[in-house]
Formats: C-alpha cells, structure tokens, sequence
C-alpha cells in the first residue's frame, strides 16, 4: 500500500470526537484544578503519549521495510531499569554527582532503551537477520531481562520525585505531552532539515540503488532501530512514573500493535519508502479516542481490539489506490 496523505486518519479523528462531543456530556469541558488542566480531551492525548512515541520510531523503522517487535519489551526493560535504581541506588548516584538521583536514573532508564534499540541495528543492519526474527527476538528475551531486573516482583517506587515525570505538569498541560512534543520536534527536525530523512526513504523504497549512490543502509538501520529503542525507553519510564512502580509482566504489553497500527492509518507506506511522523501521531491519537470512546459507551473491553481493527480497515481501504479506482469505475458504471 502506497503512503498517502494523513488527511484520512485525521478527518476519522475528527469524526470520533464529534461523535463523543454529542453523546458523551461535557466531552469538549475543560477546566482548571490546581493549575492543571483537566478534561477528556486532554486526558486522550496524554494516554496516547506511550503509545505516540513508539510510533514516532516505528515510523522510521517501517519507512526502512523493516518493523520493530520488541518496543514494548523494551519499555518493560525501562521501567525496570529506572524503578530498580531509584528504590536500590548504587553508590555512584548517591554521592559526587552533583544531580538528582531520580534524573540520572532515568537517563540511564532511557540510555538502556536505546542500547536494546542498537542491538537490533547490529543484528538487522550488520548481520542480515530478517527484522520481524530479531525484533521477535528481543521481543521475548527482553521481557525475561526486564523479570530479571524486578526478580519478577513488581518494584514500587515511594515518594513523588519518580511519580512527578507522568503525574507532574508544566503551563497546566500533563508532562508527557511536552516530552512527547521535544521528541516530535527533535524527529521532525532530523527528518526534514537533514538528509536523515531522505535517506531513510531512499533505503526502504529500493536498497540496492540507495547503496550504488554512496547511502549506508548498514549505518542507517543501525540509527534508526537505536532511535526506536530511544522512543520506547522514553515511553517506558513515562509508562513506569505513571503508576509508581516497574511491572515488568505488564508494562507495554501489545503496545508494539498500537504503535504499529498508528504508523499503518498514518499514511506510511508499509512495504517501506515513504513516512509521515504526523500522521503516526494523529494515527496513535485515534487509536486512543477511539479505546476512550468505547469505554464510555459501557462496551466490553474485549471488543477494543475488533473495533480497532475495523478502524484501520476503513483508513487502509480509504488510502488505497486500488479502492478509490474501484468506487470511481463503479460510479461510472
């Protein structure tokens, strides 16, 4: 399927909220409690957050025809690295540094992310391993580290320095929507003020001829899996601050669907080439207005995933040549 605008995605969000502002009372009401900002819209795009910056790096990973499995695995390692050193500090964090523990923590909680991003890379890029096989990989062995690291218990962080990430808020919006919005900015700026982009289109809609005119797709796949494990490791910490504690059984299970499902009605082009970072925003939006809206409908949650799998057949088959072509000779006809 050739990518095609997001106009679709966002005209289908457009639609849910609508449907929400009118048979969901005061849908649209925002207020303010505590120099916060409170109300249903806000609290959709603070729950897309996670789901939001994964697919800001499986965007990429996916305009290379490749696809990362393990970012949910991923946050579990995150999280844990990041709760494990708060609650049980090493010597180094609490003495000389000069910073706060709970900061240098989850850098490194971040700093992991992209190291299990770089072992993807290494494993693709380098070693020609199918990228659903490695990302399967880690995918499995990732959530047994994350276990490791907890000893299978979940790890409860006490106090409010860890919680203040996801729970704090700055100019009255939630946290994470700001840090989703630097990591859109600093994407946005890589790929279109720089050649990254291009390259990373080039590489995916035909290797061989990006390789003859001097791109390194070895280096190239290298950059953008460690950006994907930057994003879950982002996303990890975010999910773990949340809710106070590293659960490594749950955190970011079947994210890696939402993300991938995000990047699909977004309008990037699965089988690689080109990528819309806007449109896997709007798509992980839509994905969580739509888990919002039947949960206010009172309809079981075991029907999300079928209603969410309607919505990205609707969206495919709007941005699909091959269908536009059929309704117009049908028209015709």
């Amino acid at each position: 399927m050739k990518a095609y605008p997001w106009r679709y995605s966002l005209a289908l969000l457009g639609l849910v909220l609508l449907f929400n502002a009118i048979f969901t009372p005061g849908f649209l009401a925002i207020e303010i409690r505590d120099g916060r900002l409170f109300g249903s819209l806000i609290d959709i795009f603070n729950r897309a957050t996670p789901a939001a910056l994964l697919a800001l790096g499986m965007a990429l990973v996916i305009a290379t025809a490749g696809v990362d499995l393990s970012v949910g695995a991923i946050m579990a390692i995150s999280g844990a690295v990041a709760a494990g050193l708060v609650v049980q500090p090493p010597d180094f964090l609490l003495h000389g540094m000069g910073v706060q523990p709970v900061a240098v923590a989850m850098s490194l909680a971040v700093l992991a992310g992209a190291v299990c991003g770089l072992f993807n890379g290494v494993l693709i890029g380098f070693f020609r391993i199918q990228p659903v096989v490695a990302t399967l990989l880690l995918m499995i062995a990732g959530r047994g580290v994350a276990q490791l690291l907890t000893n299978g218990q979940i790890i409860t962080v006490p106090g409010d320095d860890f919680a203040a990430l996801a729970i704090g808020t700055t100019l009255g919006l939630p946290n994470p929507i700001w840090i989703l919005a630097a990591m859109a900015l600093f994407f946005g700026a890589l790929t279109r003020l720089t050649a990254f982009g291009l390259f990373v289109e080039a590489s995916g809609d035909n290797p061989t001829a990006a390789h003859y005119v001097g791109i390194n797709c070895k280096t190239l796949r290298l950059a953008v899996y460690t950006l994907s494990g930057l994003c879950a490791g982002v996303a990890g910490i975010i999910a773990a601050s949340n809710i106070k504690a590293a659960d490594a059984n749950n955190a970011g299970l079947y994210l890696e669907l939402d993300a991938i499902l995000a990047v699909a009605v977004g309008g990037t082009a699965m089988t690689g080439g080109k990528f819309s970072l806007v449109g896997a925003l709007i798509g992980a939006v839509l994905m969580q207005a739509v888990t919002t809206t039947i949960l206010t409908r009172g309809i079981g949650t075991e029907v999300t995933l079928i209603i969410k799998a309607l919505v990205v057949v609707a969206v495919c088959l709007l941005q699909s040549p091959s269908f536009h072509e059929a309704m117009r000779r049908r028209r015709t006809a």
